[in-house]
């Protein structure tokens, strides 16, 4: 585990990280999801693809990088992208795979790796439920008369304990619609989902894999985590991904 100090703009963050089989060539960085670590990537992918360099990074705002910005997901790209271009060599960057889960995935999108790995990936919208319009509606009337700090009792689980600044992040990110940006993605790439998915419904991956042209579909009878159980199966895709041969 390491960290190190970058500068974006006139912010400065020191990104924690953590490279796995650095003699290797071929290069795979993992981005985790919203509310996730570093830690829940390796847990799935540090004893495989042993043919690989991997990269675990925990992004601005979650596991052991702290951050006291409020920041978008294009600010994510910017500083992930900073931060490669400083631990890696200019022949690995244009060569990289990167897999993102999540929110990691929307990030991933945008810095146009070689080879794009979707796991579960955000950036669909989704119909809301009732009660979270309901709960939406209340928020909204509360800050309307002025009683902002009541509404913290109606905000996501995924933004419990998470201080303001990460709030105004979340409010940034979660209702992205990627559509246009995936449609207009060419370069390869993985999509792998949970066909039990609740936080992003294998509908949302199915209309991923439509969007992005050049792109496969394989899914797996599990939910968002489904690569925590399916680990051996998924690596192996991604050898096969990477190298372009079967494991």
């Amino acid at each position: 585990m390491a960290t190190k100090n970058i500068n974006y703009f006139d912010k400065s963050f020191n990104i924690n990280y953590e490279i796995i089989n650095n003699d290797k060539e071929n290069v795979i960085v993992f981005l985790h999801g919203w509310g996730s670590n570093k830690e829940v990537m390796k847990k799935a992918f540090a004893k495989n693809l042993k043919e690989c360099k991997h990269i675990y990074i925990d992004m601005p705002g979650f596991g052991k990088t702290e951050t006291e910005y409020i920041l978008t997901t294009k600010d994510y790209a910017n500083i992930i992208q900073i931060f490669l271009n400083n631990v890696l060599l200019k022949n690995q960057i244009d060569t990289i795979t990167i897999a993102g889960h999540s929110f990691g995935g929307k990030v991933a999108t945008y810095l146009e790796p070689r080879k794009l790995v979707l796991l579960s990936t955000a950036g669909i919208l989704e119909p809301k439920s009732f009660k979270t319009i309901v709960r939406i509606r209340i928020a909204k009337i509360l800050n309307l008369f002025g009683f902002s700090k009541m509404t913290k009792i109606f905000r996501s689980k995924d933004v419990e304990n998470m201080s303001q600044n990460m709030y105004e992040t979340f409010k940034n990110v979660v209702d992205e619609d990627f559509s246009d940006i995936f449609a207009h993605y060419s370069k390869d790439t993985l999509i792998l989902w949970g066909e039990k998915d609740t936080a992003t419904s294998i509908e949302s991956g199915k209309k991923i894999h439509q969007l992005i042209e050049n792109s496969t579909f394989i899914s797996y009878p599990d939910k968002h985590y489904f690569f925590l159980n399916y680990n051996t199966q998924v690596s192996e895709e991604l050898e096969y991904w990477i190298s372009g041969t079967k494991a």
